[in-house]
């Protein structure tokens, strides 16, 4: 019989509060479930009211409830002054997990302005206004830690992504940039570079077996990746116990790249 698995706890992270942007559902949700197991105090923003509700009955009996908020990230004006909110009831924040993101597919001579722009919005532009919304607040606890979730798609590199990949490659270089401004103030940034994880988005619309076995084929696991083990990993980089890890970038791929 395989042993049932035990995974780390992080004593650090219990009662301090943590905002994640897109946590409704696939890695998103994983990582609110995650803190919430920690005894964290979770917020986190989305536009699925359902599936935020689902999620916030399914921890009732958490240390603390997470606390939806609804927000369309594109709308910066929005975003800040839901962090404001946040920040003004709960007196700080300790970590900020930049989530939300959209990976619709599209081809080079589809990408018009607009494509561009609202592709950029969705990946990339709010995770520096959601960052410089809560630095102020971790500059006077002189403490906190910022996770940008980025992808494998543009070392690897992928097609049919090509705004979609020009973002998350920003996001590495937006991270390394910050670690290096706000370090000084103790506040540490990383970024995570996701491979193909077994998100139910990605099983309705992409994961054909055909593209299964295209992965697998890449990876020197072969198995697909959960978000939950995804979510393992933000909690360690948003905990103590990595209080000296700052501007990386840390791959989570089965060993694509």
């Amino acid at each position: 019989m395989e042993r049932e698995r035990e995974f780390a706890i992080y004593p650090s992270l219990r009662d301090r509060v943590a905002i994640v942007t897109g946590g409704a559902s696939g890695i998103g949700e994983a990582i609110v479930k995650a803190f919430a197991l920690q005894g964290a105090k979770v917020c986190f923003f989305d536009v699925q009211d359902e599936a935020a509700k689902d999620l916030t009955e399914s921890l009732q009996h958490s240390r603390h409830i997470p606390v939806f908020h609804l927000c369309d990230l594109t709308d910066v004006v929005w975003l800040q002054k839901e962090i404001a909110s946040i920040v003004s009831e709960m007196g700080t924040v300790d970590v900020l997990v930049n989530n939300a993101g959209n990976d619709t597919r599209h081809k080079i001579a589809e990408v018009t302005p607009e494509l561009w722009d609202r592709t950029m919005a969705v990946n990339l532009r709010h995770q520096f206004f959601a960052a410089q919304a809560v630095i102020p607040a971790m500059q006077r606890a002189r403490q906190g830690s910022i996770v940008n979730m980025s992808s494998i798609g543009w070392v690897i590199p992928s097609v049919n992504q090509s705004v979609y990949v020009t973002a998350k490659a920003a996001i590495v270089g937006m991270t390394r940039t910050l670690a290096h401004e706000v370090g000084k103030d103790n506040i540490r940034v990383n970024a995570i570079m996701p491979g193909a994880i077994l998100t139910e988005r990605q099983k309705r619309l992409w994961l054909t077996k055909e593209y299964q076995a295209e992965v697998l084929q890449n990876q020197a696991l072969k198995r697909m990746i959960l978000p939950e083990e995804v979510a393992r990993l933000v909690l360690f980089l948003s905990a103590d116990d990595s209080s000296a890890i700052t501007n990386q970038s840390y791959v989570i791929d089965a060993g694509w790249v």
